[in-house]
């Protein structure tokens, strides 16, 4: 299947990433692949999972463990900058989820078929020509570590790749579903963490000025900093969407704020379909990877409801918590779907280049 596969990925690179970056930026309207070849080495498929339990009778889900490392050669170029640049070889190691649905009762029995990694993958590239890329104006504030951000998370849920298999199927209902529920994350405050920042070289333990970065999918929140305190009190309140469990995790890191590089403080993941059992979760937390340290979170599972009968006493309480977060806790969803556009004005920058 290799050699397919490397036609959709070039397809995918040319009718969909390729029009992204230009919509990004101004200064990337002329960015385009001038050859893409992923190589001839598959990736490696180390494991498959099948869910059982808590899915619909219509759809097959599956979790795939993927590994590749291939040499490829890929080229790109902006050419109002007359800037070249490309990538001769890429590993990427995670897990996808592949959905098969909806199950149909005529051949090919599938109506189509989703793909997307339900938490960021391990993404390496080895970059050719990066400097003259980031040399590009508007764009010298981007790192190799950023570029591999915003690829990595392109790949992630709620993103997806979804390709209908029958001409009948739905897919604007497949490509954007409607979330399984929201996760609200109360972050309250950790306990006995390690103290990171030293004096007198390293003889004096001192304290640490941490902070949180919390995952849901792609969605990223970080809490603000606490500065030398071992038993930080942060009571910062975080809602995300869940668009698919089982499988689905929350995960926490904990970092020291340094000037140069921010110390390691340990690391939560907890299995969304335990929330969604208890419904609301309110306990301490040990953390992972770490001599020490614990995390006190409450978490709370919200589910959609198709009529706004309980919206007043939604309001209710939400109101009794407003000081919990910055931005007001949420009562609805709104789900705006953007199907299309016509007769839209020419782009100027188009016709500048067109010009040039």
């Amino acid at each position: 299947m290799w050699p397919f596969i490397c036609q959709f990925i070039e397809k995918l690179f040319r009718e969909t990433i390729e029009p992204a970056v230009r919509g990004a930026n101004n200064h990337l309207s002329t960015f385009s692949f001038t050859k893409i070849d992923i190589g001839h080495q598959p990736l490696r498929i180390n494991g498959v999972k099948v869910y059982t339990e808590n899915v619909d009778k219509r759809q097959i889900i599956l979790d795939l463990q993927i590994s590749f490392v291939g040499n490829c050669e890929i080229d790109l170029e902006i050419k109002r900058y007359f800037c070249r640049a490309g990538v001769k070889s890429i590993q990427i190691h995670g897990t996808m989820r592949v959905i098969l649905e909806p199950l149909i009762g005529d051949m090919p029995l599938i109506g189509a078929l989703s793909l997307f990694f339900l938490r960021k993958p391990l993404l390496e590239i080895n970059w050719t020509g990066l400097t003259n890329l980031l040399d590009v104006p508007g764009l010298n504030g981007l790192s190799d570590t950023i570029i591999l951000d915003i690829i990595s998370n392109y790949l992630v849920l709620p993103n997806r790749i979804t390709v209908p298999l029958v001409s009948e199927v739905q897919i604007a209902q497949l490509r954007f579903p409607i979330p399984k529920g929201v996760l609200r994350i109360h972050f309250i405050e950790a306990q006995d963490l390690e103290g990171k920042d030293t004096y007198l070289k390293g003889i004096v333990k001192g304290k640490s000025d941490p902070y949180g970065i919390i995952r849901v999918g792609n969605q990223i929140f970080q809490s603000k900093v606490i500065k030398e305190n071992l038993n930080p009190k942060w009571n910062e309140v975080y809602e995300a969407l869940v668009y698919e469990h089982p499988g689905q995790e929350l995960e926490i890191e904990l970092f020291d704020e340094d000037p140069d590089k921010d110390d390691f403080l340990g690391s939560l993941m907890i299995d969304l379909i335990e929330v969604e059992k208890e419904r609301l979760l309110d306990e301490w937390f040990t953390l992972d990877e770490v001599s020490k340290g614990k995390l006190h979170l409450k978490l709370e599972w919200l589910t959609l409801m198709p009529t706004a009968d309980n919206l007043d006493k939604v309001l209710t309480s939400i109101r009794a918590d407003k000081d919990q977060a910055n931005d007001g806790l949420s009562s609805a969803l709104l789900i705006l779907y953007l199907d299309s556009a016509r007769n839209l004005p020419v782009s100027s920058i188009l016709v500048d280049t067109l010009l040039s």
